[in-house]
């Protein structure tokens, strides 16, 4: 049995509403838990004086330079002791899931297990970092906590100015979708910057995810510095049979007003099914003995909308690889910026084609470290110097795909356009 619990009348009022709360969570692990009492006696001060109460510090374990965000209180008495002792010290553990987030019970429940002797209880899993949060521990547990952890397989991720735990979709192991890979991405991409990782010596954090497709559910384009999503360059691939059996249940008002007229590009239109047209980017699939879907795969965007309503009847092409985009982030110097394509089409099929992309990371981590300002993203850099010089940097060609934002102007002067061209063929037979 725990201590008593601290009077929470501000925390009490967030489990009035009709969505779960959190602190329904932490009262129900305060029961028998004296870190968690104490950490709602803390939390409930901040919300009294609206200020936070938590300072960093330095603390590690041996041999790594990151992967533990130290956490100490400043809510004190008189004699300078902690108001909340039990949660005086609160320190987070980063630790490195597995790929796709693969994890069988008895894993789990070993890993809440180590928690549950070592620290608070508190788990979260997963940040947009990737790690699983283990969230609650005293400076002496730190240690005690990570050899446990290590001794099942697991390590620290990363934290401070330093490559960050990467994340990759359940992708080849259950979705449909998935155009490479992810895993063996991940898993490559990790073990060959490993020491990135655990000894920050990095501008600033460096991330990377891998999405399977264009769905792109680890918010890769949004969320990381390099991310890889699948996607392909031939022609969608249909399933006639499940085609008229999703058509035969849904009908033709929830074709054309929940797929046809979503498509952005308009790249889909309904055909007899004679006179569907016959070309080399052009995909039909029949829908009954009358009628049939088109699709210009010129136009296709791949933004998965179709593929995602009619799953199985239309799919992925099958010459599949992943598109690198560099400079994703959330708000910091120039605010939110998405991803820029760097590469329009990776291929990612042999085990050479792993290693190329591993080659290719290395050249963006080695240009970020030696170009990027204090505490600036890769996105940021790549604003402040120009995407030519970045391109340059990582020897990789120029290509009509890279662009920031679209043309606001229409019109382009050719003048000089074939001398230009000419000297740059110069220098790269020079080199």
């Amino acid at each position: 049995m725990a201590k008593p619990m601290h009077p929470t009348p501000n925390l009490d009022q967030l489990e009035s509403g009709p969505w779960p709360s959190f602190v329904t969570g932490l009262k129900r692990l305060a029961k028998d838990n004296d870190a968690a009492v104490d950490l709602l006696g803390h939390l409930e001060q901040s919300y009294k004086t609206r200020k936070g109460y938590w300072k960093g510090g330095t603390l590690g374990v041996v041999g790594y330079g990151g992967g533990i965000i130290p956490r100490f209180t400043e809510i004190k008495d008189e004699d300078g002791k902690p108001t909340f002792p039990d949660a005086a010290e609160f320190h987070t553990l980063r630790v490195m899931p597995p790929a796709g987030m693969h994890y069988d019970t008895g894993t789990l429940r070993k890993l809440c297990d180590i928690w549950v002797k070592h620290g608070s209880g508190l788990i979260a899993l997963h940040g947009q970092s990737g790690d699983i949060m283990f969230q609650g521990a005293n400076s002496e547990n730190v240690q005690k906590a990570f050899d446990e952890f290590n001794e099942m397989g697991f390590d620290l991720g990363g934290a401070g100015p330093a490559l960050r735990t990467s994340m990759s979709c359940v992708g080849h192991a259950r979705c449909e979708q998935s155009c490479y890979d992810e895993a063996k991405a991940h898993h490559k991409i990790i073990n060959a910057f490993l020491d990135e990782m655990h000894r920050p010596a990095l501008p600033y954090k460096f991330k990377f995810k891998f999405s399977g497709c264009p769905n792109d559910c680890m918010n890769s384009i949004q969320r990381s510095d390099f991310a890889t999503i699948g996607t392909w360059r031939d022609n969608m691939q249909t399933d006639e049979e499940l085609a008229k059996k999703w058509f035969a249940a849904n009908g033709m008002n929830t074709l054309v007003n929940t797929v046809i007229n979503m498509c952005p590009t308009r790249a889909m239109q309904i055909k007899a099914a004679k006179d569907v047209a016959k070309g080399e980017n052009i995909t039909s699939v029949k829908l009954d003995d009358k009628q049939a879907l088109e699709i210009d795969n010129k136009s296709c965007v791949r933004c998965m909308h179709c593929l995602n309503v009619m799953t199985g009847a239309l799919q992925p092409g099958k010459d599949k690889g992943a598109t690198i985009l560099i400079g994703g982030k959330s708000v910091l110097k120039i605010g939110a910026t998405m991803g820029t394509v760097i590469i329009p089409f990776f291929k990612l099929d042999k085990d050479e084609d792993y290693e190329a992309l591993v080659e290719l990371a290395g050249k963006v981590i080695d240009f970020f470290a030696e170009n990027a300002l204090e505490h600036e993203r890769t996105g940021e850099m790549i604003d402040r110097i120009g995407l030519p010089a970045f391109l340059e940097g990582i020897e990789v060609e120029i290509d009509p795909n890279m662009i920031d934002r679209p043309r606001m102007n229409p019109y382009v002067n050719m003048g000089g356009w074939d001398e230009e061209v000419a000297k740059a063929e110069a220098r790269k037979s020079a080199a």
